[in-house]
């Protein structure tokens, strides 16, 4: 079964959270990249997985598959 990790702003885009399978979210960052990149590391280390990354409209901007 694929985890689903997304990197979403939060309402104001003033920090990004990383979600796990569209649950609450799991942390809150600073930085667009910051969460981009926890958020990598996690997918990465609970593989088959499936990271997007969504723009303030809630867009799919990137998307990254793990295997």
């Amino acid at each position: 079964m694929v985890k689903e990790y997304s990197v979403v702003p939060n309402k104001d885009v003033t920090g990004w959270f990383v979600k796990i399978e569209d649950v609450a979210p799991t942390d809150l960052y600073d930085e667009r990249d910051t969460a981009v990149e926890k958020a990598t590391e996690m997918a990465e280390n609970n593989k088959p997985s499936r990271l997007q990354v969504m723009d303030q409209d809630h867009n799919v901007e990137n998307e990254w598959n793990f295997k």
